[in-house]
């Protein structure tokens, strides 16, 4: 028999929205030995019920790609694991949860027990057992705890073991190594670590101020033209610090989290692509970038703003309109808000 794969080596890039994971994800989408995923927090509402276009522009089900994630991973997509996953994260992964997550990934011996592939665990389905046909066997949720050593907290062992089936199955159907999930949010990292997932962090930042005009513009949804969510400045604020506080927090848990301020992504993207692919265990080959530009090839990303559907070049350059197009006042309100962590980050609190 041939040998079982390897486990996915998972990067996970966190931080609040409109910081740049996207464009990051993207461009570590063309190293080589690397599967960018796109927001796979999302996927089970937006590609798996909704069935919104992947980032090769077919709708999700007729994507080759995920069909074929589908099936080596859960013997398909079926609704009522779509349903499962979605309570399952209600009951979870939230930001209220983290302390209680911080607790356990601080405390709990799963941080150094499951780290490698699920191998015949199976998904165990609403009814408490494995329903779907083409799974390899019925699992009961005693099962899925004993894999993740958590048997205090079988919902979230359930959660982050279907994610690692998931990862697995995307490595070995794109033929990468490393697979990235850019779903960017602090509880989610914190739940993946504290099951034990070997997952590396990436804590993407930006200047909150930029983040800010950037939640207060009208963008329309790619996939049906609907606005994009909008925020004031100060419910952005507190998102920027409610996040990147929990971020802090997982890595002072131990995990392991390199933090990259967008800013650099754009002044120097080889040197910080280099690093986080080195980091990755990857040799880089960073032809695909030019000066100020990156050529991109078409991604199999659910979920993420609009950069997930560019293909070819796309300009690398500074992205300081919110200097002048961003109110004075909004940018002293979110200075305010936020100024001992833009310290800390390397932003001058100063007007811009």
């Amino acid at each position: 028999m041939p040998d079982k794969p390897p486990p996915a080596r998972v990067v996970f890039l966190g931080g609040l929205g409109r910081s740049g994971t996207t464009l990051l994800e993207r461009l570590l989408g063309e190293v080589p030995g690397v599967a960018p995923l796109g927001e796979v927090v999302h996927l089970w509402a937006r590609g798996v019920l909704a069935d919104e276009p992947c980032g090769c522009r077919r709708p999700f089900s007729a994507c080759p790609f995920w069909r074929e994630v589908g099936e080596r991973a859960f013997g398909g997509w079926p609704d009522d694991l779509a349903h499962r996953m979605l309570r399952l994260r209600r009951r979870v992964d939230r930001t209220r949860c983290v302390p209680g997550l911080a607790r356990r990934l601080a405390g709990s011996p799963a941080r150094a027990g499951s780290t490698g592939s699920t191998g015949s665990v199976t998904f165990a389905g609403s009814s408490g057992r494995a329903e779907r046909p083409g799974l390899a066997r019925p699992v009961t949720p005693s099962e899925v705890v004993r894999f993740a050593g958590l048997a205090e907290s079988p919902e979230l062992a359930e959660y982050a073991a279907a994610h690692r089936r998931l990862y697995d199955a995307a490595a070995e159907v794109s033929g990468s190594p490393v697979v990235v999930d850019s779903s960017k949010h602090a509880s989610t990292a914190f739940c993946l670590a504290a099951a034990g997932l070997d997952v590396r962090v990436v804590h993407v930042v930006r200047d909150p101020r930029a983040v800010a005009h950037s939640w207060r513009r009208r963008v329309p949804r790619p996939e049906d033209g609907r606005p994009m969510t909008r925020w004031s400045p100060a419910r952005t604020s507190l998102h920027w610090l409610a996040q990147n506080l929990s971020l802090e927090l997982l890595a002072r848990g131990g995990a392991r989290v390199t933090r990259v301020r967008y800013e650099d992504l754009l002044d120097a993207p080889a040197a910080v692509l280099g690093r986080l692919a080195a980091e990755a265990g990857l040799a880089p080959r960073l032809d695909f970038l030019s000066a100020g530009r990156a050529d991109l090839s078409p991604a199999h990303t659910v979920s993420g703003n609009p950069v997930r559907f560019t293909v070819g070049p796309i300009g690398l350059d500074p992205d300081d309109g919110w200097r002048t197009a961003a109110p004075a006042r909004h940018r002293r309100l979110v200075a305010t808000l936020t100024w001992p962590l833009m310290i800390k980050y390397g932003y001058d609190r100063r007007p811009a």
